[in-house]
């Protein structure tokens, strides 16, 4: 049998890496500006946590978790997104208790059981970010303008994106008004049942509001002829919407009221948002977020509303680099060719001489002509080769290659602060 990675689930390279840490780098940078603390969650938890915060009639709990039967005998499950783990943890930790307002983040794997998509495996990585505290238009509108600021930090390096962002805002209304809709929306839907796709036949009756963002078009015809959720709006909730385009707007963010705009998880209420790439794909979505008012009191905690939001690193990558815009090199490449076994010996201790001195070292002990090491160092990119022949090494010095000039020095071997310095002032 032929070993290969399980579906859904892919092997990372280096360039993956160095792309990935970068959009975690600017991340961290920006939340720290916004006072955002960072951090971790375990990967599993009680499959209760899911079932309580999601709710056990969410396509993600029945048919998307991977969950199973540890050897105590509990049910245990791959987290599928971070916000009920914080939770969790928030309750738990009685971090509430200590401070308030509560600025969180978490970086890490997701996993839920759904078809592969371009930008969204069954194992993908999502920066989570989650505030807690007192919430009002001017904190969703801070947290909205915090997702769009660390989308679009890239921008600063790359120029602009090949995929525009569209940011995309609706409200879900409250407890005192989204019950009304939702019995019009099932009385609606029941009509028309036989015209919608399986799956949102399915929903009708468990989860009724995803029908509307279903990306069928049979839905989707079905859905342009229904009254929608803003015509259900108490005064409380229109007053709100009203207040928080205006801050929007206020800080020269351009969005759209999308009306059909859902969440998949049970927990939100009023403001959510979605942040999408245009023309990425079918699933466009690169940041998704909004308001949950009684998560952490249904979960047991003390009465502590909470926004948040989520971006998927994957597909935030595919808007900052295409499929093949490398990140550039940090951090100067200095390549060592000895020449010979006692050459060999003084690029071991050179290196490691460089590399506690902060300067990134690979040597090269094979038994190889120079020429094919310099090919080599070219191939890698390497902007400096350190030579250590049988000359340089009976004149105890090394011989400075810069690889972009072409110009090549000598320096003294048993001088490291020196080469060190000149190495960096070449840098420079």
């Amino acid at each position: 049998m032929k070993l290969q990675a399980v579906r859904g689930f892919k092997d990372w390279l280096p360039e993956d890496f160095r792309r990935y840490h970068y959009l975690c780098e600017v991340s961290r940078k920006i939340l720290s500006l916004y006072g955002f603390e960072e951090v971790k969650i375990p990967i599993l938890e009680r499959t209760e946590l899911y079932v309580r915060s999601i709710g056990e009639v969410t396509d993600i709990v029945q048919k998307e978790t991977y969950t199973f039967i540890d050897r105590n005998g509990e049910s245990l499950t791959l987290r599928p997104e971070a916000t009920a783990g914080i939770c969790r943890m928030v309750i738990e930790k009685s971090v509430y208790a200590k401070q308030k307002p509560i600025r969180f983040f978490t970086i890490g794997p997701m996993f839920r059981h759904e078809r592969p998509q371009k930008g969204r495996l069954r194992e993908f990585y999502q920066v989570s970010v989650e505030y807690f505290g007192d919430i009002t238009p001017f904190v969703e509108a801070e947290l909205i303008n915090l997702s769009m600021h660390i989308l679009k930090e890239p921008e600063k390096e790359f120029g602009s994106f090949l995929h525009p962002l569209r940011l995309e805002i609706n409200s879900l209304g409250c407890p005192e008004c989204r019950p009304s809709y939702r019995e019009y929306l099932v009385s609606a839907l029941k009509e028309k049942k036989d015209e919608l796709c399986k799956t949102c036949q399915e929903r009708l009756e468990r989860n009724p509001l995803r029908v509307l963002d279903c990306k069928e078009d049979a839905c989707k015809r079905v859905v342009s002829g229904l009254k929608t959720l803003n015509e259900f709006w108490c005064s409380a909730c229109r007053e709100h919407f009203t207040k928080l385009s205006g801050l929007l707007s206020s800080l020269g963010l351009k969005f759209f009221h999308n009306p059909y705009l859902v969440r998949g998880l049970d927990y939100y209420v009023r403001t959510i948002f979605e942040i999408k790439a245009e023309g990425l794909s079918a699933q466009d979505t690169v940041c998704a977020g909004g308001r949950y008012d009684y998560l952490v009191e249904e979960l047991g905690g003390p009465k502590l509303p909470g926004i948040g939001f989520a971006i998927g690193v994957e597909r935030w990558g595919l808007v900052v680099f295409g499929e093949d815009r490398a990140v550039p090199e940090r951090q100067a490449l200095v390549f060592i060719a000895p020449l010979g076994d006692q050459a060999n010996e003084l690029a071991l201790k050179l290196s490691y001489e460089l590399r506690v001195r902060g300067i990134k070292t690979v040597p090269s002990y094979e038994d190889k002509s120079l020429k094919a090491k310099l090919r080599f160092a070219d191939k890698l990119g390497v902007e400096y080769v350190l030579i250590l022949g049988e000359d340089e090494i009976s004149q105890n010095k090394v011989c400075l290659k810069d690889m972009k000039r072409g110009t090549q020095e000598l320096l003294p071997l048993d001088d490291i602060a020196f080469l060190v310095n000149r190495i960096k002032s070449q840098a420079e």
